[in-house]
């Protein structure tokens, strides 16, 4: 177990806040993709949560979670209304999603939904930090618009030409014509924006989100192999 001390909280959306927690103890290894166990400093409970930031970060001795701001995620788990200065104890990193080492180079298909974009901003900081490597896809789906986290971050790239970025809201009207599509992430949607058969596609959100997608993936013809959910 290791300690840390959350050194900020920042409104990430209406319903999430970003925390950085200053780790203890020297650098941390993890993965892009990973998660942590993380709760008050001697609390009974600890709440899995994962890694927003790429792993450079926290080789640097620092992490980013997002977490929901009423603090029900885990119930009894980290509260994010927790003053700036608290201490916290964290276990990890644990879980194995992510991109796989032998599909370091491939191509990348990034599916979120909701806050199941945590660990894919993760997967996309660290490969914009290795030269060579294709720009990732991202198809981001959410409720409302106010609901995407790291908005300004993913437009940032995009513009840049860092990232392709596609996103869609399921229950709100948005602008005709804007960048911004409606409805449910489908076949038409991941057809247009496979990055070629080699791709590798990652998905991360809801469980009815996750089988909906790696289903509607599979028949497009993704192998198997292909296609990791994060559990």
């Amino acid at each position: 177990m290791r300690t840390a001390v959350l050194a900020d909280v920042a409104p990430a959306t209406p319903r999430t806040r970003l925390l950085r927690l200053a780790l203890t103890g020297g650098p941390f290894t993890c993965r892009a993709g990973q998660a942590v166990f993380a709760g008050l400093s001697g609390a009974d409970t600890r709440a899995p949560y994962s890694i927003a930031s790429p792993p450079a970060l926290a080789r640097s001795g620092a992490l980013e979670l997002l977490v929901p701001a009423d603090g029900s995620f885990g119930q009894e788990g980290l509260d994010p209304a927790t003053v700036v200065g608290a201490t916290l104890d964290i276990d990890g990193p644990l879980g194995r999603f992510g991109v796989p080492d032998e599909a370091a180079d491939a191509p990348l298909l990034l599916v979120a939904g909701g806050t199941g974009i945590s660990p894919l901003r993760s997967v996309i900081l660290d490969r914009l930090g290795t030269a060579g490597r294709p720009a990732a896809t991202l198809v981001y789906s959410v409720r409302t618009p106010d609901e995407f986290a790291f908005a300004d971050e993913f437009r940032a790239l995009a513009a840049d030409g860092r990232l392709s970025l596609h996103t869609t809201v399921t229950r709100d009207e948005v602008t005709a014509g804007g960048p911004t599509r409606m409805g449910r992430v489908g076949a038409a949607l991941l057809r247009a924006v496979l990055p070629g058969p080699d791709a590798v596609c990652l998905v991360c959100g809801p469980s009815g989100f996750v089988r909906t997608v790696t289903a509607t993936l599979a028949d497009l013809g993704v192998p198997p192999g292909r296609i990791v959910v994060e559990r």
